[in-house]
């Protein structure tokens, strides 16, 4: 064999064609994969609801560590909308922060009537700019039904809290207020970062994988959860099911007074500049025009911690929010003050309050006619 024939054999065994990739596709295949990726970006969401065991009982609430999971809040609006007529919206107080699933004022007024009408559809932490945002983005099952919703007046008990300070405040649930309008002065995140989130609220696909990472991946992405634990299958930690067990280490049953907390002078806002209230507005007219019977619980607030001065300024604006609920024929109902023990803090009952409250809802005329079924 000539060394010119040699040398040919050579070229020919070791020529590599144009590119990179060991494995290239074909246009056939191109077309197939234009298909499946957004097929599978547009279903996943929807075939998982059906792999996902999610049968929420009587009683349920969202469990306290997955207060930020917005796609299992959306399912869960669609489980009890299709069961119940009547739900129960609102911040901590309706989830009940300490007390047990079976104590809150949904279950009280379940028991109250001798049915189950009433769902728990409350959040820990959502004030009024963040619960506009869940009912608006993941709260759209919610038409047509009997929405108890509660304005918590602790929101407008500062500036902090009606987040309307200009220093930079990491307050609750960022992803659900208003990104560009109405301006939050405190809420500092940049451009880009609001561009994404309101983007994703919109996008089915990336709130199920956030679900994904909250539930079952320590709210960790997979490379950071593998590397972290090493030894275990990442199928198996979803083979786990969702968190069925209510949170006990919240509850809590006793009151302020035990507690050995005193009388607060609040600084409230005013309710013409109050962005929470606005808001508020916003959230009921946002329910009454999806076709719902919005009936509007005030408080329970515990009037009995609050200093002469402080008390004063809050009766007034309590009468400024009646007249406007009274003015725009919303249903209302303001509760006469609970007992003093029967408050945990400034707006947090114990399981005591929880049934009082229940009974005094039920006992109110424009309740029972509005909203019990």
């Amino acid at each position: 064999m000539t060394n010119n024939h040699k040398n040919s054999n050579e070229k020919r065994e070791y020529h590599v064609p144009y590119g990179s990739n060991a494995i290239r596709l074909s246009g056939p295949e191109w077309i197939a994969i234009a298909i499946l990726c957004p097929a599978l970006f547009f279903l996943a969401p929807v075939l998982w609801g059906y792999v996902e065991a999610f049968e929420p009982g009587p009683d349920y609430r969202l469990p306290y560590e997955l207060g930020s999971d917005y796609w299992l809040y959306h399912r869960h609006c669609r489980k009890v909308c299709s069961k119940v007529e009547s739900l129960v919206v609102g911040d901590s107080v309706i989830w009940g922060h300490y007390v047990s699933k079976d104590n809150t004022l949904a279950s009280h007024l379940n028991k109250n009537i001798g049915r189950n009408e009433f769902a728990n559809l409350g959040v820990d932490g959502f004030h009024p700019a963040a619960l506009l945002g869940l009912l608006k983005y993941y709260g759209r099952d919610i038409t047509g039904k009997n929405v108890i919703v509660q304005l918590n007046p602790l929101w407008m008990s500062s500036q902090k809290h009606d987040l309307q300070t200009e220093k930079e405040y990491r307050f609750n649930h960022p992803k659900l207020v208003p990104q560009f309008n109405p301006k939050i002065p405190c809420y500092k995140d940049s451009f880009s970062k609001r561009l994404f989130i309101a983007i994703k609220r919109h996008i089915s696909f990336l709130s199920w994988t956030s679900h994904l990472r909250m539930t079952y991946y320590d709210n960790l992405d997979m490379p950071t959860w593998t590397l972290e634990h090493p030894y275990q299958c990442p199928f198996q930690a979803v083979m786990a099911g969702l968190p069925t067990a209510d949170n006990l280490d919240l509850v809590e049953n006793i009151s302020w007074i035990e507690k050995g907390i005193t009388p607060e002078d609040f600084a409230w806002v005013k309710l013409e500049t109050s962005l929470q209230w606005s808001l508020f507005q916003q959230t009921v007219n946002l329910l009454r025009a999806r076709d719902n019977n919005v009936f509007v619980l005030v408080g329970p607030f515990n009037e009995h911690m609050l200093k002469a001065k402080s008390y004063e300024t809050y009766l007034g604006m309590k009468t400024e929010i009646e007249s406007w609920l009274r003015q725009n024929n919303v249903a209302y109902y303001i509760p006469p003050p609970l007992p003093s023990e029967f408050y945990r803090d400034a707006s947090h009952p114990i399981a005591e309050g929880y049934a009082l409250l229940a009974k005094q809802l039920s006992e109110n005329q424009s309740f029972r006619s509005r909203v019990i079924p």
